[in-house]
């Protein structure tokens, strides 16, 4: 069985993250899109949150899962028994953070393999801070994420803006 884990910070999940899961979710028998921290980041959702909003938008795909972990990828995978990263790339700027990230987890296992896909064209501008940009102007946001979390983006933007 090959199961695939598709790491990345969610927040939130856009159209071209769902586009990259529909077609990774065609190639393995099991895809595990995983919530992870980046430290660079201030989340506009908690992790659980991320997981929950995430869950609303695979519930098509029977063979994908979610889950969040803290841990290191690769440690995190070999608890899963996966063997393959799956990494979307809008840019070649993309390209060279995340072969960057593939060879030192190659480093941290041989076993391990990453598997870029590039972006489908029209979701190459699409990244989670281009939507939270887009929600705190009210640009109407059913070209950016899915339909089934809109209003969960829209609310989160207006709460923090009232603080």
């Amino acid at each position: 069985m090959s199961i695939a884990v598709y790491p990345g910070s969610f927040d939130p999940i856009t159209l071209g993250h769902l586009n990259v899961i529909r077609r990774a979710a065609a190639v393995f028998d099991e895809l595990l899109v995983c919530v992870m921290v980046n430290s660079s980041k201030d989340p506009l959702f908690s992790h659980e949150e991320r997981v929950e909003l995430i869950k609303r938008t695979i519930a098509r795909f029977p063979n994908v899962g979610v889950e969040s972990s803290g841990e290191l990828l690769v440690e995190y995978m070999k608890t899963r028994g996966a063997k393959v990263i799956i990494k979307g790339l809008r840019a070649v700027s993309d390209f060279d953070r995340e072969f960057q990230i593939a060879l030192v987890n190659r480093k941290l296992d041989q076993g391990i393999e990453t598997l870029f896909m590039p972006s489908s064209e029209k979701y190459t501008y699409l990244s989670s801070t281009v939507v939270k940009e887009m929600a705190r102007y009210g640009a109407d946001l059913e070209t950016f994420v899915p339909k089934e979390i809109i209003n969960d983006v829209l609310k989160r933007i207006e709460t923090v803006r009232r603080r």
